[in-house]
C-alpha cells in the first residue's frame, strides 16, 4: 500500500463538492481532515456504528453492505475514487445502517461533521452542494429499487453494464467496460445470484451483444444491447 501523504487540499479542490470553495474554504475543510489508509478486506464500520463524518474514496474500493436474516451479505453499492459516503447519517446525526468493507487497498479521507456543518452555516451555496449530491444519489436508489421490482435480471445486468457513470472506452459503436470488482459482488449489487449473473453474461455473449474477458466487458452494440430484452 502506498504511504506517501496526499495533498489534502488540492484533492478536495478538484470534488466536485468542494470545487467552488477558495484557498480559506478548503483549508478549513481540510483541517478537519484525516487520512485513512486501509487493506483490502478490512472493515471501515458496521452497521450501528456512529458516524462522527463522512469519507471519501482518493483510490481504492469500498462496498456499503448489510447482512440479511439468513446470513447472506447484500451489497448496496460500490464506491471508487472521487465518491463519498456516509453524509445522510451524518445530517441525521444517527448510527450507520450499512457496513463499510474495503474491496481493495485503499486511502480514504475522513471530514469530520463539525467541519461541515461550520462551513454550511458560513456558505449557503455550499449547503446546495451537499444537498444536490444527497439528491443524485438518492434518485440512483429510487431507479435501483425501481429495477429490481419491474426489471429481470438481463435488463439490470444491461443497465448496469450501460451506466453512464462507468468508464466507457469507445470505439464506433463498441464500448468496453471494466467490472469495478468481481462478479460476486457485483451480482449481490443487482439483487441476483452470482450464478444468474454468470448465465446472463452468457446469453449476451451467445448473442454476439458483448465479449467477456476477465473483468473486462467489451460492448459490442450499445444500441442492440440496449434494445436487447431477453
Amino acid at each position: 500500500m502506498l504511504t506517501v501523504p496526499i495533498k489534502t487540499q488540492a484533492f478536495l479542490s478538484n470534488l466536485p463538492l468542494f470545487r467552488e470553495l477558495g484557498a480559506e474554504e478548503i483549508d478549513r475543510i481540510a483541517s478537519g481532515s484525516r487520512e485513512v489508509r486501509v487493506k483490502r478486506g478490512d472493515v471501515l464500520f458496521q452497521k450501528g456504528d456512529p458516524c462522527r463524518g463522512f469519507h471519501i474514496v482518493v483510490y481504492g474500493q469500498v462496498k456499503l453492505l448489510f447482512i440479511t436474516s439468513q446470513g447472506d451479505e447484500k451489497v448496496i453499492e460500490i464506491m471508487g475514487p472521487g465518491q463519498s459516503f456516509g453524509e445522510a447519517v451524518m445530517f441525521l446525526e444517527k448510527p450507520y445502517v450499512v457496513t463499510g468493507q474495503t474491496l481493495t487497498d485503499s486511502l480514504l479521507l475522513h471530514v469530520a461533521k463539525e467541519v461541515v456543518f461550520e462551513e454550511i452555516e458560513r456558505d449557503p451555496k455550499f449547503a446546495r452542494r451537499v444537498i444536490a449530491g444527497l439528491s443524485r444519489r438518492l434518485h440512483q436508489l429510487v431507479t435501483d429499487v425501481e429495477a429490481y421490482s419491474l426489471r429481470s435480471a438481463t435488463q439490470r445486468v444491461i443497465g448496469y453494464l450501460l451506466r453512464p457513470d462507468h468508464e466507457h472506452e469507445d470505439h464506433k459503436n463498441a464500448s468496453s467496460v471494466t467490472l469495478p470488482a468481481s462478479k460476486t459482488v457485483i451480482a449481490s449489487r443487482l439483487n441476483i445470484t452470482p450464478e444468474h449473473f454468470s448465465r446472463v453474461l452468457h446469453e449476451l455473449t451467445e448473442n454476439r451483444l458483448i465479449q467477456v474477458d476477465g473483468r473486462t466487458v467489451r460492448i459490442l452494440d450499445v444500441e442492440r444491447l440496449r434494445a436487447y430484452e431477453g
